[in-house]
């Protein structure tokens, strides 16, 4: 396949469709509610104790609005949450382009739809290392693989996507979609982008800090050879 390269992009994006799965539930409430009030057929998609938080701050709305990822996929999530979101509709629905026919031609066969915002915050793994008698076990459980995954996806989409990864920016980003009547700018979507490639890149550095100063041997503390 040819490379692809993009001239043609909506310089202002409605915001329809949402994908929320976050660690730090914190600004939930006043932020679900407030994208709903902006746009009533808004579809809000999202997984586990997430998913449990936005249906009790919508009520009666929830019906409507909100989703689980795994009714939307097909797929049910996978026993602890190992899987959740690493789906191909999932990433058609981040990494399409409006312009692009054979895209567009890919989310009708399968279904799916685009997807114009992440909300997504991670596994707190640097907490996890600073408790007493954390062990390496502890820390590889809190690496987050596809909280990461859906950042990186929508942060380089960028020029329809936006990329939400700060509780304290939402209610930023309300005011800004109420002067835009629903829609974020591309500057706006850079911006996020930006912060999104921070995130993880921090992320990523204190996961590869923890496991360099880890000596081999702490391995046999946790591991048992299998049969």
């Amino acid at each position: 396949m040819g490379k692809n390269v993009v001239e043609k992009i909506d310089i202002h994006v409605k915001i329809n469709t949402i994908l929320v799965s976050v660690s730090d539930k914190s600004g939930l409430g006043t932020f679900i509610p407030g994208l709903v009030e902006l746009n009533p057929d808004i579809l809000i998609l999202s997984t586990g104790g997430t998913y449990g938080k936005i249906k009790e701050i919508l009520g009666e709305k929830a019906d409507f609005n909100l989703k689980q990822v795994s009714d939307y996929t097909g797929q049910p999530e996978t026993q602890g949450g190992l899987v959740k979101t690493l789906d191909f509709k999932i990433y058609l629905g981040l990494l399409t382009e409006t312009y692009n026919n054979a895209h567009q031609k890919d989310l009708k066969r399968t279904n799916a739809r685009t997807i114009d915002m992440v909300v997504v915050n991670l596994y707190p793994f640097s907490e996890t290392i600073e408790r007493q008698g954390v062990s390496l076990e502890d820390a590889r459980g809190n690496i987050d693989i596809g909280g990461p995954a859906m950042i990186r996806a929508s942060a380089k989409n960028f020029i329809r996507v936006a990329s939400v990864v700060d509780p304290l920016t939402y209610p930023v980003l309300l005011e800004k979609l109420k002067a835009g009547n629903g829609s974020l700018s591309l500057e706006d979507r850079f911006k996020l982008a930006r912060k999104a490639f921070a995130h993880t890149a921090t992320y990523d550095r204190t996961i590869a800090d923890y496991f360099a100063a880890k000596p081999v041997n702490d391995l046999k503390s946790c591991y048992k050879p299998g049969e």
